[in-house]
């Protein structure tokens, strides 16, 4: 049996003082890929597959935390079958009401099969991500707050003590996009912005590493 996470089962209110805190500090995305591997590990060593899965998926996909959350097991079966490689997934934003698609890649759908082979059973109309917690015998899903807690956990454990949120998840997928040379509109059309000032902020690229660029061209 894996060690489980507290996924929220403390009150929120008991730690709108504990997130307030984290707010004030500048969410960053996880730069070292080293160090995203390691969570994973931990993730895997534990038997934590809900967890892995929501990671995993969050730095492929660029999707936010809420629309992660309230995802249902529906979006993820094609004929009673889970999605493959290459499948597409879409999602209707709910901050944006607009339908984000996009291929699932070989990540993603490793960890959706751990998770589901995990499972005894899977509800159509459950959450995908959901808590200890129940609504009137029904499934709920993993808060907000209980994402934020195990995102922190796995990374205390792997040395990443200071800036990490729910918002990680998708400055790292924009963020490694960027150095591995996607161009910087697509990233910015990814992630719904304005402009792509806005994204290079957005993802943590500072001008310190726009310089280094610029020092290793070298042609």
């Amino acid at each position: 049996m894996g060690h489980r996470v507290d996924d929220g089962s403390v009150e929120e209110s008991a730690l709108e003082s504990v997130l307030r805190g984290a707010v004030m500090k500048e969410v960053q995305p996880i730069r070292d890929t080293k160090k995203i591997d390691a969570m994973k590990s931990i993730m895997r060593g534990e038997s934590n597959y809900r967890d892995l899965l929501l990671f995993t998926l969050g730095i492929n996909t660029g999707l936010r935390i809420s629309d992660i959350l309230a995802l249902k097991w529906s979006s993820f079966l094609n004929g009673g079958k889970l999605l493959k490689t290459k499948d597409q997934l879409n999602v209707v934003e709910i901050k944006t009401k607009k339908v984000k698609t996009f291929m699932l890649n070989k990540s993603v759908v490793e960890a959706l099969k751990l998770y589901y082979d995990s499972l005894d059973s899977v509800s159509p109309d459950a959450p995908v991500f959901s808590s200890r917690k129940s609504d009137k015998g029904s499934p709920k899903a993993l808060s907000r707050v209980g994402a934020w807690m195990l995102l922190n956990r796995y990374a205390h454990m792997v040395g990443l003590n200071d800036g990490i949120g729910t918002h990680t998840l998708r400055k790292t997928f924009g963020y490694h996009l960027y150095k591995r040379g996607v161009n910087l509109e697509y990233i910015q059309k990814m992630l719904n912005h304005s402009s792509p000032a806005i994204t290079l902020r957005y993802i943590g690229i500072t001008q310190e590493q726009l310089n280094d660029i610029y020092v290793e061209l070298n042609l």
